[in-house]
């Protein structure tokens, strides 16, 4: 017999009240719960927005010449070595009555004591100190104060942006200008910290204004925004976090925002769009919600992963510079992405049937006879039909012009960022012209022999004979040997400095950096440095590794389609047409930026007959992943259309006239982001806007509405082709990453 512990006691049934209380709690946890997605993600966002603050104080400017070669390892060798590194900060002084008098003598040594003696400052050379030809202007009104700051370029500028003030200005008979690399950096960051300020008052509201009228939903419009603010405050901090591990560029936050609202937009419009249709199919909005994600979530996450693994094919070149635009691109990315995916369906569900209110046109359309809203485009349905039904002559039309419009970038220069990318009228622009102007051999323009091995006592005749072979080449200027600055004891090594033709990034300076390479010396190894020497070994270092970051971008990009479209073929083809796409921008900044023209349309700069270096390899990648971006919501609803009829054309017609509003609207909003970084004074996000603007411009007109139609209609069922065996490779990994019953 069981005791009466052993019996089981039924529970005890719950009253009417406390089982009415339980509903009652029960219901608002399921209200609750479409609350906490975005209640927690705006909490995060503080937290990240707190976690970024500063973070424009801890950027510097540089990094836009190669690591490991030749010239950096010579200048490396000259800081360490012999204290004799290119200047980060340069004085001009002017003198009244000459800076030989005995007055402009004394303010001078005590201009050059008391940066001496300032924090920071590595070692100096003074007109007043060490009397040298170079550093006196032609007629004698001015000199130059030249001070090597300690640490990397971060900690370079931060020297220059205590110290600078303090010392330019009036000094009794002085009058004191700056320049140089940090003195570059600061005014570099205080403009583009202004532009950013006035790109996102311009931009935020038009691009509003514009998601409003073609979402036709203030409510709406703000989904997309809300994402483009959680990535933008998102990466913010994150940039913070990489300060602490590698230098970041000034103008990655430029990207950032510009980059983020671009995605944000792009989207914010794909999700809401799908979420609309969704609801007038009919049905619950939950099952709405639900649909939205496993049809478009899902292309937004393939989208994300195609622009972040488009941006890492930077991370390959030898450039720090690229390398932390690249961090700040791809972090964007998959801010943008987490957003999208996390956040929009619960707020989808929240809005539900309200996502449609606020519609400013409202009022307008009541006057008109009720018409029921379409979810594609009539414009762009007309525009596809036309093109589908003679896509050789469309498609090679566009072909022709696209070509065309890329032919100036055939005969392109590339050169590095100096002062003259800041405006004309900042003072480390205006200072450097006028060294340029008055002196015969500028600070920092010349180029430098590092002999490491050899010994100016043992050597000393093979030495003077070199420096005599040296400037009897074509192009070489002044010749004289450097002593070491600053060094106690005997220092192994000989310097030699050589004056060159006043524009370094000419193609003069260029053959006298390989004669000079070329010209044997005494003493073993031989390294030459200076500003031509830093572009070639630049150029030579990005020519060598762009073939593996192409590789690297266009086989992720092949394989993130490849797994959302199963085709062989239409990633070989976005490859293609995204390239030919780009050659037309390109082809415009050439001829706009190197050459001058048109220059009215986006505000006045220098013009120095090159295109910066590093631009267009961060123009492309960027460029290139918003491309496939558009590529990939394009080509998600043709396959939906293929599969649901098998007629290819049909599906053609019907992706573009349900995707053209969409892609059209979301390259307008990013050219508007974009394009406002034309309006900067610096000429690198001049360049990197307008060129920007145009890609997405030119891409979503030209090449979405007519050559991608074109071609898909051409390759009729080839689009669809793939092995047998690739199509189970695909089906097996497409299945495991939820992407197989995408559509």
């Amino acid at each position: 017999m069981s005791s009466p512990a052993d019996v089981e006691t039924p529970a005890p049934a719950l009253a009417p009240a406390d089982a009415g209380a339980a509903n009652r709690a029960g219901e608002a946890l399921r209200r609750l719960r479409p609350w906490l997605v975005p209640a927690a993600s705006a909490a995060v966002t503080l937290l990240l927005a707190l976690a970024g603050a500063g973070t424009s104080e801890r950027l510097a400017n540089g990094g836009y010449t190669a690591t490991g070669t030749e010239s950096a390892r010579a200048a490396a060798l000259l800081a360490d070595r012999f204290g004799a590194g290119n200047p980060d900060v340069v004085l001009l002084v002017r003198a009244r009555g000459g800076v030989d008098s005995a007055r402009a003598r004394e303010a001078g040594l005590r201009l050059t004591e008391r940066l001496e003696h300032a924090r920071g400052v590595a070692s100096v050379r003074s007109y007043w100190t060490a009397p040298d030809p170079a550093l006196r202007s032609a007629d004698g009104s001015a000199a130059v104060v030249a001070a090597d700051l300690e640490g990397a370029d971060r900690d370079a500028a931060r020297t220059a942006d205590t110290l600078v003030p303090r010392l330019t200005g009036g000094h009794g008979v002085l009058d004191v200008a700056a320049t140089g690399p940090s003195w570059v950096s600061v005014e570099a960051r205080r403009a583009s910290e202004a532009d950013l300020v006035r790109a996102e008052l311009v931009a935020a509201p038009v691009t509003l204004l514009l998601l409003v009228i073609a979402l036709r939903s203030l409510v709406a419009a703000l989904v997309p925004l809300a994402i483009g603010a959680v990535s933008v405050v998102g990466t913010a901090a994150l940039l913070r976090l990489l300060t602490t591990l590698m230098p970041v560029s000034v103008f990655a936050m430029n990207l950032t925002t510009a980059l983020g609202f671009g995605l944000g937009v792009d989207y914010g419009l794909f999700l809401v769009t799908r979420f609309r249709e969704e609801l007038r199919a009919g049905g619950p909005v939950a099952n709405a919600v639900r649909r939205t994600a496993q049809r478009a979530g899902r292309t937004v996450a393939v989208s994300a992963a195609a622009v972040a693994l488009s941006m890492s094919a930077l991370l390959v070149l030898p450039l720090p510079f690229l390398r932390s635009m690249a961090c700040a691109g791809m972090g964007v990315a998959l801010f943008a992405a987490a957003a999208a995916t996390v956040l929009v369906p619960p707020l989808l569900t929240l809005l539900g049937t309200r996502v449609d209110r606020g519609d400013p046109l409202a009022l307008l359309r009541r006057r008109r006879p009720a018409r029921e809203a379409r979810p594609d485009s009539p414009v762009w349905r007309t525009i596809a039909r036309a093109v589908t039904k003679r896509p050789l002559c469309y498609g090679g039309g566009c072909a022709v012009a696209l070509l065309l419009l890329a032919a100036p970038f055939g005969h392109v220069r590339f050169g590095l960022p100096d002062e003259r990318v800041l405006p004309a009228s900042a003072e480390a622009h205006r200072t450097a012209e006028e060294i340029r102007a008055g002196f015969a051999a500028p600070a920092g323009q010349g180029l430098t022999v590092v002999l490491p091995e050899a010994d100016p006592v043992r050597d000393g005749a093979a030495l003077r004979a070199y420096g005599r072979r040296v400037a009897a080449l074509p192009s070489a200027g002044r010749v004289d040997w450097a002593r070491p600055a600053g060094r106690v004891g005997a220092v192994r090594g000989a310097v030699l400095r050589v004056g060159g033709p006043r524009e370094p990034q000419s193609a003069a300076a260029q053959r006298l950096v390989e004669r000079l390479r070329a010209l044997p010396g005494p003493g073993g190894e031989r390294l030459v440095t200076g500003r031509a020497a830093f572009l070639l070994d630049t150029r030579a270092a990005v020519r060598a590794r762009l073939p593996l970051a192409a590789a690297v971008a266009g086989v992720t990009t092949w394989a993130m389609l490849f797994l959302l479209t199963g085709s062989l073929l239409l990633p070989v083809k976005a490859l293609v047409i995204g390239a030919l796409s780009l050659g037309a921008s390109f082809g415009a900044m050439v001829y706009v930026f190197q050459e001058g023209h048109l220059r009215r349309l986006v505000g006045d700069f220098t013009v120095t007959g090159t295109l910066d270096v590093t631009v267009p390899p961060l123009m492309f990648v960027i460029a290139f992943g918003l491309a496939i971006d558009y590529e990939i919501f394009l080509l998600s609803r043709v396959r939906e259309g293929y599969l649901l009829t098998g007629d290819n054309r049909r599906a053609v017609v019907e992706g573009v006239a349900r995707t053209g509003r969409l892609v059209t609207t979301g390259a307008l909003a990013v050219a508007v982001v974009t394009g406002a970084l034309a309006t900067s004074g610096v000429s690198v996000l001049k360049l990197l806007g307008t060129g920007l603007a145009t890609a997405v411009l030119v891409d979503a007109v030209l090449v979405r509405g007519v050559l991608v139609p074109a071609y898909l209609v051409l390759a009729g069922r080839l689009n669809w082709w793939v092995p047998p065996w690739l199509g189970r490779v695909h089906a097996r990994v497409a299945g495991r990453l939820g992407l197989a019953g995408e559509h």
